[in-house]
This record gives C-alpha cells, structure tokens and sequence, in this order.
C-alpha cells in the first residue's frame, strides 16, 4: 500500500450521473413511457412527476442537480 491513488472526482461525478441516467431511462422503458420526452419534460420543467417512482428512478434523479446534468448532457452531444 505505498503507491498513491489519484481520484478525479469530477470523472467519479460524470460516472455517477450516467448510471442514475441509465438507471431512471430502463426505468421509464420499464413502464412504457418514452423516457427520453420524459427526462427531457422533467429537465425543461424541473418537475418530478414527468419520471416515474418505479425502481426509485423519481428519487434517483433528483439527486442530480439538473443544471449539472444539462450542461453534462450538452458537453458530450458537442463533443461528439
């Protein structure tokens, strides 16, 4: 245990937002909805009610901060 280990906390975050993402879009798949119109409805409204409580995916986004999870989301499509 000599050999220092670097975190990059801001590649641990990006990680975490795409697993709860991934998580609330099977989710919302799960149920039968459109989940992108229904991530997008809740990122334009910052309503809940536009994700589904199945599998905690309404509580699971709402860890995110949405302005955080936007410019991620719009950071990756300009990258690309």
């Amino acid at each position: 245990m000599d050999n220092t280990r670097k975190f990059n906390l801001a590649e641990e975050r990006e990680k975490e937002m795409k697993a709860i993402l991934l998580s609330v879009y099977n989710s919302l798949m799960e149920k039968g909805y459109n989940p992108i119109n229904q991530i997008v409805g809740y990122l334009l409204s910052e309503d809940p009610t536009y994700i589904t409580n199945h599998k905690k995916a309404r509580s699971l986004i709402c860890k995110i901060d949405r302005d955080e999870l936007m410019q991620e989301l719009v950071r990756h499509y300009l990258a690309n």
